[in-house]
């Protein structure tokens, strides 16, 4: 599905970084998944080798890199973890996992492993600058130094973790470790809205909560979407910020609008804590995909075919049909 996700990608004209995910590590051989999505580990080696070779652009401001992702400590063996780091290096590529999401989590590393998430990683040569991980919420003070002098990245993903009940990410702590820091929203899986200005909000707000009200402020946690972002991808250079020489990415929003009135002392501060509905522009790349509110590309009315199929499929789906 990765080639369909590419090609959606490309139609829309978003820039795009997505992985290669796998699972090799069924329920009935003491993981996660059922034994109806597992893959060999040569059916994921050889297709991640088609898809570098098909999309992979190494060039600055590119629009599509592949990144390898097996999915997590307990849905992979640990030879797969070492043979996809391995074929990371070779190719110089990114590597991401989600790691240290839920207390179950940490708690099967220790049963079978005998050792936390972080030291797993470690002990596979993954905790290197080209990894990052998604979520990275239950850390103790050896797995912060840790990861913080390997210099690894981690994506903040609290609208999914408040979903699940899963815990909130220490990004102070880990900033100060030296982890680089960026936001996500997780998949659709466990969160229904992608919507990365909600995503900032609900950051913020729950650094706040658990730290205190000076934990973070709006600037800081647009950092994170922004050029912290970038340098988690491996991508400072040609990326995250609007400057000479890089690509041309940017998304505006009207100021004067009924819900930012009165708020325009702080327009960042306004943007993430009151209730902006959408983008009224967005370029990528120099191409503007949307002008006041509207697509560029398509209309909204070329989609509604598209999501009447959608349903219909989502309805046979959940029939088993």
């Amino acid at each position: 599905m990765i080639d369909a996700e590419i090609e959606a990608a490309r139609t829309v004209g978003v820039r795009f970084h997505p992985t290669r995910g796998s699972m090799s590590l069924s329920r009935d051989e003491g993981g996660l998944p059922p034994a109806t999505v597992v893959q060999s580990e040569d059916q994921i080696l050889a297709d991640c080798e088609r898809l570098v070779a098909k999309y992979h652009d190494r060039t600055p401001r590119a629009m599509v890199r592949i990144g390898l992702a097996p999915c997590s400590p307990f849905s992979v063996t640990s030879s797969l973890m070492q043979d996809t780091r391995r074929m990371a290096e070779a190719e110089d590529l990114l590597l991401h996992t989600h790691l240290a999401e839920t207390v179950d989590e940490v708690a099967f590393c220790r049963e079978r492993f005998g050792r936390s998430p972080v030291n797993l990683m470690e002990e596979w040569g993954w905790l290197n600058p080209r990894t990052w991980f998604a979520h990275f919420i239950h850390l103790n003070q050896e797995d912060l130094a840790k990861a913080g002098r390997a210099g690894v990245g981690m994506s903040y993903c609290p609208s999914s973790n408040m979903r699940l009940g899963s815990g909130i990410a220490p990004i102070g702590p880990l900033q100060t470790a030296g982890v680089r820091t960026s936001i996500g929203i997780d998949g659709s899986a466990s969160n229904d809205m992608n919507n990365m200005v909600l995503e900032l909000r609900n950051g913020l707000l729950l650094q706040r909560l658990r730290y205190g009200a000076e934990a973070m402020t709006p600037r800081q946690i647009l950092s994170m979407a922004t050029q912290q972002g970038a340098a988690v991808l491996g991508r400072s250079q040609d990326i995250g910020s609007l400057e000479i020489g890089k690509a041309a990415d940017l998304v505006m929003f009207r100021l004067d609008t009924l819900e930012l009135a009165g708020g325009l002392d702080d327009p960042l501060g306004a943007l993430l804590l009151c209730d902006v509905k959408q983008a009224d522009f967005c370029m990528v790349n120099g191409e503007i995909l949307i002008r006041n509110s509207e697509l560029q590309r398509f209309s909204v009315d070329e989609l509604k075919s598209i999501i009447r199929k959608q349903n219909r499929l989502s309805r046979k789906l959940i029939r088993g049909e």
